[in-house]
């Protein structure tokens, strides 16, 4: 269908007369420039003096210009060696906010019923307190290699993988259904970049926010201007 401007920069890729809140039984969140303000990795390059070559991989991956994320994400630690544990700390307390929003339409989920998921090709180190902020019930994250507060410039495997990229959010995301005894079409997924596209695929509703072009063309419902609880609008 042609694509519809609900209200001002929220677009809906579908008809959605009925939706409603209470028809799903999830929401699986992107982190970096979804339910926060920044791309964490960047931020910590900054304290490197690599934050430009950092965020240019960063960006190119979000696009979709780098197809294989995972090399892209090894490269972009790689470039992290000996950045501190404080500085992390930094970039934490005094860039990572939550975006307008996030905490509004967390809550308005939970209030309905339904279980929140957090799947981020970021760094445990954020998605932990993220998670504890937000109340959020799973996360699914990659894990920075520590030695003497110092980061290695390399990532930690997992039991269930090496690397979270956008096959893994989607497997998480399929994951988490059938533990809930649901289908993918009572999921929710929203994000911004190439890498949260699998997961939006197998979701029954996919949102982009504020996202790049090829993911606002793919979703379901766009939301362009004001905060992550103008989903809220769309959903009675």
């Amino acid at each position: 269908m042609t694509p519809t401007e609900i209200a001002s920069g929220l677009i809906a890729n579908i008809s959605t007369p009925d939706l409603k809140l209470s028809d799903f039984k999830l929401i699986a969140f992107d982190m970096d420039s979804t339910l926060i303000n920044i791309e964490c990795v960047d931020e910590i390059a900054d304290a490197a003096g690599r934050k430009a070559e950092v965020a240019a991989i960063t960006e190119a991956a979000m696009r979709g210009e780098i197809t294989d994320y995972k090399d892209s994400l090894r490269r972009r630690v790689a470039l992290l060696k000996g950045v501190s544990v404080e500085s992390m700390e930094g970039v934490y307390h005094e860039r990572l906010k939550l975006n307008p929003g996030a905490a509004e339409l967390v809550h308005a989920c939970k209030e309905a019923g339904m279980k929140v998921l957090l799947v981020s090709g970021g760094f445990t180190f954020f998605t932990d307190r993220v998670q504890r902020e937000l109340g959020i019930d799973y996360t699914r994250s990659n894990v920075l290699e520590v030695e003497d507060g110092l980061l290695t410039g390399r990532l930690v495997d997992q039991p269930w993988g090496d690397i979270c990229d956008g096959e893994e959010k989607k497997k998480m995301l399929l994951e988490t259904c059938a533990m809930l005894g649901i289908t993918s079409a009572q999921a929710i997924a929203m994000g911004d970049g190439a890498n949260d596209l699998p997961m939006m695929g197998v979701a029954g509703l996919s949102v982009a926010y504020h996202a790049k072009p090829a993911v606002r063309a793919q979703a379901m419902v766009a939301i362009n201007e004001g905060g992550l609880n103008r989903l809220l609008e769309v959903l009675a």
